[in-house]
């Protein structure tokens, strides 16, 4: 009897099909200091819980995306195990911080399939939510990921591609209970830029670089138990390198962006993503954000800003795209996302 688990295939995948995805895992502040030593994060409301509790929160919470990767990590063995890429994501939102002493878990719907023209891999879309000891959903989220088909004779499903949002209406996102920037203390988080002083168009160049070591890419997925092949057997490629995990791309650039955004301090809406480009280790990651709107929220002192996150391996700022449309060589994540910040 064969024991072992090789992972779904693109034609393993049924519209409608849900999926409880094994291993729940109860984070602590180990986590907080894991993330805080992988990436130069320095968000005042994820590193100090007296910060936090003068914001209007009981505690400070495990980092937005460190969460966020807790519950993409669970999804990997039953959605991405067998992915050549992660292409990209929409309609997400956080729906309620997460604290030390959660346990966390993630169930999956399949909302979308569609085979590519090479009859070898084809596209599955997901619906992903992230879920609590109480049966709360603290996120949610759907991803579409190119996955390779096992058997190539197998025929293809009929084409279902879901229609989302372009982008997540201000109304629409959720402020965690009690939160009230009226209190908050600027010196302390690092800078002193409000909501107001941010204009939409306004580009941001965040000047601080990292360059991408292999080992600690690969400690910081282990850390979130994806177990994807792509980032860990150096025989799954042709050319024989790991392909870095987006989500460490993303959780740098994010971190990167704290010069110039120190304020920007809560991921609460994840609009839409792209990982334009491969990343492998030895490149340097830089970035810069554009503000793209603002909004007010109904709590204290509490603003909505929309950002243009981009991750680059050459420095360059402002460019996204060449003449022909497609996402320029160096531009490895194009993520476009909601943070609260205060008035």
């Amino acid at each position: 009897m064969v024991k072992t688990n090789a992972g779904r295939f693109f034609e393993d995948y049924t519209i409608g099909q849900v999926i409880d995805h094994a291993v729940p895992r109860t984070v602590s502040g180990g986590e907080r200091a894991l993330y805080h030593a992988l990436y130069p994060a320095r968000h005042a409301l994820y590193s100090s819980d007296a910060f936090a509790q003068d914001c209007g929160l009981p505690a400070s919470p495990i980092d937005d995306l460190a969460a966020f990767h807790v519950v993409f990590g669970k999804t990997v063995p039953d959605v991405s195990l067998n992915a050549v890429a992660n292409l990209g994501y929409a309609e997400g939102r956080w729906l309620q911080p997460v604290y030390p002493g959660d346990t966390l878990r993630a169930s999956s719907e399949v909302i979308g399939l569609k085979q590519n023209s090479n009859g070898k891999t084809g596209v599955v879309y997901v619906r992903t939510r992230g879920l609590n000891q109480r049966d709360e959903v603290v996120m949610e989220y759907v991803r579409w990921v190119m996955v390779r088909k096992n058997d190539t004779e197998a025929s293809a499903p009929e084409v279902v591609v879901p229609d989302l949002a372009s982008v997540i209406a201000p109304e629409d996102l959720v402020i965690p209970k009690g939160l009230d920037f009226t209190r908050y203390d600027f010196t302390l988080a690092g800078e002193a830029h409000r909501l107001g002083d941010y204009e939409v168009g306004e580009v941001i160049g965040h000047v601080d670089g990292v360059t991408i070591e292999e080992a600690e890419h690969m400690i910081a997925t282990r850390l979130w138990q994806n177990t994807a092949k792509v980032h860990f057997d150096a025989t799954f490629r042709p050319d024989g390198q790991r392909l870095i995990y987006g989500g460490h791309v993303i959780s740098m650039a994010r971190a990167l962006s704290f010069n110039g955004l120190a304020n920007a301090q809560m991921i609460v809406g994840l609009n839409g993503g792209a990982h334009a480009n491969p990343c492998f280790s030895g490149q340097t990651i830089k970035a810069w954000s554009e503000v793209l709107d603002t909004a007010e929220t109904s709590a204290p002192g509490v603003g909505a800003i929309r950002l243009r996150l981009v991750a680059v391996n050459d420095g360059s700022v402002g460019e996204l795209r060449g003449d022909d449309g497609k996402y320029l060589p160096q531009v490895l994540l194009d993520l476009d996302y909601w943070a609260l910040i205060p008035t």
